[in-house]
This record gives structure tokens, C-alpha cells and sequence, in this order.
């Protein structure tokens, strides 16, 4: 019996802990480690597994070890960024006794440099997906606070024109200077529509099965 009363003891001390206003903001950051390690493996999970599937060659084991790392890494840095920013904001906020729109940024950079600063395959792929987003913000940010006027047509056409446009020239001309997982997406569907030898992989395969493989 003492098992079970113990824990709901246990349960109770801590729902106890978790209403008091005091801890609210300590335990904020806490819970943002959590939220950030979750969301971090529910959104990478599924794309390393369908990236590595579709163009990582190996065997099973390398292929799920690729996987998992990639998973562990998106889901440790999301998590430890969102220590980090939570932690600093309520640092700040707590030593100037109000918030302000400065909290956020500082916190956030230094965030940025400690934990995404590092050039690895995951971060670059944040880090370029972030980008894309403010650039559309802060354009929407200056039609709304008028330093730019507000287009009297939809900009949209034009910035999938320019943004195709360039890619594939990227990609045809300097390759090298796009991402290695973009280069590859790139690849599968332009260059190696280039290239069959029958029916077999020119619809059923994109490349010829090998003597190996047949087995």
C-alpha cells in the first residue's frame, strides 16, 4: 500500500509546486525545454526518415542511424534554444522589472549563436527555413508601418518567377552553392530524367537494379 500513496503523494507535492505563481517562470522555461525536444523530433522524424529513404545509400542500420541522429540533433538544439531564450527573457524582464520588445531579440540572438551557430546540416536547414519566413514578415512589417507602399498588385507571381528562376540556375551553373539535400532533390528530378535503359527505369525505377539488388 505504501507504493501507491506514496505516489499520489508525490503527484500531489508536485501539482502542489507547479500553481505557485512564484516558480512560474523557472518552470515556464522548463517546460519550454520539453516542448522544444518534442516538437523537435515530431517534425524531423518523419522528414529524415523520407530524405534518407528516398536518396541515403547504405544498409538498414546505417540508414535508422542516420535517422535517429538527425532526429536527436533537431530535437536537442530546439530544446536547448528554447532554454536558452526563455531563460534569458525571464532574466531580463525580472533585473529591468518590465518587458520589452529588446528582451526578446537579445535572447533570442544569443540563443542563435550558442546553439544554432554551428555549420552542420541541421542547422543550415533551420536556419534557411527561418530566413525565408522574416523575409516575408519584415516586408509585410514595412508595407504595415509605411516604408514601403503598399503594392498595388499581388507580389506573389512575381516572387515565384524570380525565386524558380534562380534556383535552377543555381542549380545548372553552380551547384556547389546549393544545399546538399536541395542538390539531391534537385538531381533526382532534373538530371537523372535524363538517363534509362528500358522500361524498367524509365517508370518503375529511376535507376537500374543491380545484380544484388534482384536478389
Amino acid at each position: 500500500m505504501a507504493g501507491p500513496d506514496l505516489i499520489r503523494t508525490v503527484l500531489y507535492t508536485m501539482n502542489n509546486l507547479l500553481q505557485q505563481q512564484k516558480y512560474k517562470a523557472a518552470l515556464a522555461v522548463v517546460k519550454g525545454f520539453r516542448n522544444g525536444a518534442v516538437y523537435g523530433a515530431k517534425i524531423r522524424a518523419p522528414h529524415a526518415l523520407v530524405m534518407t529513404f528516398l536518396f541515403r545509400s547504405g544498409s538498414l542500420k546505417d540508414k535508422l542511424r542516420a535517422i535517429l541522429k538527425a532526429t536527436y540533433t533537431h530535437s536537442r538544439n530546439l530544446a536547448c534554444f528554447v532554454f536558452t531564450y526563455k531563460g534569458l527573457q525571464a532574466l531580463q524582464q525580472k533585473i529591468q522589472g518590465k518587458s520589452l520588445q529588446s528582451h526578446s531579440f537579445l535572447a533570442a540572438c544569443v540563443g542563435g549563436w550558442l546553439v544554432f551557430g554551428d555549420n552542420n546540416n541541421i542547422n543550415s536547414q533551420i536556419n534557411m527555413y527561418l530566413l525565408s519566413r522574416i523575409l516575408f514578415a519584415l516586408s509585410r512589417l514595412a508595407v504595415e508601418k509605411g516604408f514601403i507602399p503598399a503594392p498595388k498588385q499581388d507580389p506573389f507571381p512575381l516572387f515565384a518567377t524570380l525565386v524558380w528562376g534562380i534556383v535552377l540556375w543555381l542549380f545548372e551553373y553552380y551547384p556547389h552553392t546549393l544545399q546538399p539535400s536541395l542538390q539531391s532533390s534537385m538531381n533526382y528530378l532534373y538530371h537523372d530524367s535524363n538517363v534509362w535503359h528500358d522500361i524498367s527505369d524509365f517508370l518503375v525505377y529511376n535507376k537500374p537494379r543491380t545484380a544484388g539488388s534482384q536478389k
